[in-house]
């Protein structure tokens, strides 16, 4: 494998906190991998202050990409990055050898580290938990892992009890990436259980749809957010505001995007509502989806364009 001329990523470890953007793959209008858009995907992102990356997740069209569009794809960032933040790769795959494939590939070219979600077909917490008893030995002793627990995605229930048995079975599964809802209640367990030395710490990193109850899940104990939303800044500034102790200032922040937030997640046209503004707001060129995937309609856009006005008069009123 050729040598990058960037200069390594640190790995992950249980004190990661912070903003781990969930980045889109942007594309050409014909569905092509756009490397220059990746680039100024990863400048805008680095100067919005974001803590990490976190690459090829369910809303960076991982399954449409070719297994060597998804090797070029994390090349191309991590060169972008040069090592000024860790980066995540999302290794969930159907099977065991695919996964240690993309696994082996992205850590040698500088990744921090992989995350992995369990597949719809465990289902007992006996057949989750023994599931990723596999993947710790897939991935070997060397390689940190984020634990994704989005059952809304994978149809998969993991109890607060199993989150913790694969915590304590998997040292080197170093993060929570937590997505279950209602789940403030599950994530102040895992934390509370960390705490008290059940486990070796781990950072819990939320990845409710934008940051939706951001606020609450930091004063429940998550240590930052792993998710996407076109404007990053505001779970940047959030995070920032409450680990000051600056707790109202934190919630004006994220009232503001609030309505921006929540349109962008609505279930199948979120990720087009995303691409839409990051290419308005010119980090990308395009905001085409791979297909299958949707198209926004003129309404949407102007939906859009009165939420983003809104936010921006807010914004303004609070600065």
């Amino acid at each position: 494998m050729k040598k990058l001329d960037a200069k390594l990523n640190a790995k992950l470890d249980g004190a990661a906190s912070g903003v781990y953007l969930i980045t889109v793959t942007p594309f050409t209008e014909s569905g092509a991998l756009d490397l220059s858009s990746t680039d100024r995907m990863v400048d805008f992102c680095l100067d919005a202050g974001v803590s990490g990356l976190t690459v090829l997740g369910i809303m960076g069209e991982a399954s449409k990409l070719t297994a060597e569009e998804s090797r070029l794809f994390v090349r191309q960032v991590l060169a972008r990055v040069a090592g000024r933040v860790p980066v995540v790769v999302g290794a969930s795959a159907p099977g065991f050898a695919p996964m240690r494939e993309l696994t082996d590939s992205v850590m040698a070219m500088g990744a921090s580290g992989v995350m992995v979600a369990p597949p719809a077909s465990v289902r007992t917490d006996e057949q989750i938990v023994a599931y990723f008893e596999m993947v710790h030995e897939t991935l070997g002793k060397e390689v940190p892992w984020v634990l994704q627990d989005h059952p809304v995605a994978t149809g998969v229930q993991m109890s607060t009890a199993v989150v913790l048995r694969i915590l304590k079975n998997s040292p080197t599964c170093v993060m929570l990436k937590h997505e279950d809802c209602p789940g403030l209640a599950k994530l102040s367990a895992i934390r509370a259980a960390s705490e008290r030395g059940d486990l070796p710490r781990v950072s819990i990193l939320t990845g409710n749809g934008g940051g939706l109850f951001l606020p609450e899940e930091l004063t429940r104990g998550a240590d930052g957010a792993m998710t996407g939303f076109a404007y990053p800044e505001m779970m940047v500034e959030v995070c920032r505001a409450h680990g000051a102790g600056k707790l109202e200032t934190a919630h004006d922040i994220f009232d503001a995007y609030l309505p921006l937030a929540r349109y962008e997640q609505q279930a199948g046209i979120g990720l087009a509502v995303r691409k839409y503004i990051l290419a308005e707001r010119g980090v990308i060129a395009s905001a085409t989806l791979r297909k299958p995937g949707p198209k926004l309609s003129a309404a949407d856009v102007a939906d859009i364009a009165r939420l983003t006005r809104r936010q921006n008069r807010r914004l303004a009123e609070i600065a």
